[in-house]
Order: structure tokens, then C-alpha cells, then sequence
């Protein structure tokens, strides 16, 4: 069945218990606030600015019949939100980790050379591909940056709130892309990206959705160090 405010609805649920347990006196997660806003309101107006050029040149669209009709220029209100909800409570989560969850760690030297590599390869394969080689090898490039330049003492945490941010990223990215539900709210053209699906989800997802938790993670730690 179709509903107007299905993906209103995901947005919301997304950021909700995030939301409210930030004022858990353990967590205090909104005393944070004057760190993670400013960093996530750059990264929300480059990935605006990202998705309307795809979406416009036909890289990825919506479907009218999962979205409340409010847009801004050519994206749905519930699509500018996505670059709210998702970046809040994934910070929430990497704070909560940072928090009660300080002895595990990922070596970041061999999670980043992998990636480093990894993407490196499959975005020059892929470099026809649009959303495959932008992706990857921004995704990439920001890597590079963050362990051989800045040398990030985070990365470890990152890594590892990542692989567990995995799942429920799966959960909503999924609905998006048709799991459960009659039809995909997000469609995307398969000619500008390798057309490999993990269940409904473009194999690009996983490592978009990395670029822009990095991204916000990067300018959030050092808008704390800043603050501190």
C-alpha cells in the first residue's frame, strides 16, 4: 500500500530515540550540539547540492507515491531530512561508543589501506559509471586524507561504529529501495552504476552513506577539539 508520508515517516523514526536519549543524563549527547550542527549543516548543503545535480540529470529519482509532495528545487523535503536524521543518529551512536566503548578498536592502518585500494581500483574499472567513481574515489581521497595527513586518531572508532551502523543502515536503505514495500521510493539508473544489488540496495549505498558519516565525523571531532 502506498502512503504519501512513508518516507516523512523513516526520516522520523530514524532520529527519534537517537533524539530524546541525547538528554540522558549518562550520554549527554546535546551538550555536543555546537559541535555536530555546524559540521552537519556543510555536509548537508554539499550533499544537497550532489543529489539535485543527480537527480536532475537522471543519476537517481524519487517516486511521488512515497513522498509528501514539499520540495525544495527538484528534491523532496524528506530527502534534504535524510542528510539530518542519518548523520544525528549516527553521531549519537559514535558518541555513545566513544563514550563506554573506548578498548575496541579497528586497526585503521589495514581497514584504510583495504579501502584505500579497494576504491581506488573499482572506481578507475567503474569510471564510465557516474555514481560509482564519484563516489568511491571521493570516498577515497577523503581517506587519504584523513590517515596519511591529518593521521585521525579516530578512524579506529569510526571504523568500528560504522560496521555496527551497518545494520540498521540496511533496515532503512532497504525500505527505501523497495524492500518490504510495493516499489522503491528511491530508484536509481543502472547505467551509471554497476547494477550489483545487496538484496534491494545499490552496492555504491553502502559506501555513500560511509562518505557522508565520515564526512560529518571529521568536521564534528574537530569542531570538539576546537570547543575544548
Amino acid at each position: 500500500m502506498n502512503n504519501k508520508f512513508t518516507y516523512l515517516i523513516i526520516d522520523v523514526a530514524t532520529i527519534l530515540a537517537p533524539f530524546i536519549f541525547s538528554f540522558h543524563t549518562k550520554l549527554n549527547f546535546h551538550k555536543t550540539w555546537k559541535a555536530f550542527w555546524p559540521a552537519n549543516i556543510l555536509v548537508t548543503i554539499l550533499f544537497i547540492a550532489w543529489d539535485m545535480l543527480y537527480t536532475k540529470i537522471g543519476v537517481w529519482g524519487f517516486n511521488e507515491n512515497y513522498i509528501c509532495g514539499l520540495k525544495i528545487l527538484n528534491l523532496p523535503i524528506e530527502e534534504v531530512l535524510f542528510f539530518i536524521c542519518v548523520p544525528y543518529a549516527s553521531l549519537f551512536t559514535y558518541h555513545c561508543f566513544k563514550l563506554f566503548f573506548k578498548k575496541i578498536k579497528i586497526n585503521s592502518l589495514y581497514v584504510s589501506i583495504f579501502l584505500i585500494i579497494s576504491l581506488s581500483i573499482t572506481g578507475i574499472v567503474f569510471v564510465t559509471k557516474l555514481y560509482t567513481v564519484v563516489t568511491l574515489l571521493s570516498l577515497c581521497s577523503l581517506i587519504i586524507y584523513l590517515f596519511f595527513i591529518e593521521k585521525a586518531k579516530w578512524l579506529s572508532l569510526f571504523y568500528f561504529s560504522y560496521l555496527i551502523i551497518l545494520l540498521p543502515f540496511f533496515i532503512v536503505n532497504g525500505i527505501l529501495t523497495g524492500s518490504w514495500i510495493d516499489e522503491p521510493i528511491v530508484w536509481y539508473n543502472n547505467t551509471e552504476n554497476m547494477n550489483v544489488r545487496l538484496f534491494t540496495i545499490p552496492f555504491e549505498d553502502v559506501f555513500y552513506g560511509m562518505l557522508l558519516l565520515l564526512l560529518n565525523t571529521w568536521l564534528y571531532e574537530r569542531n570538539l577539539q576546537k570547543g575544548s
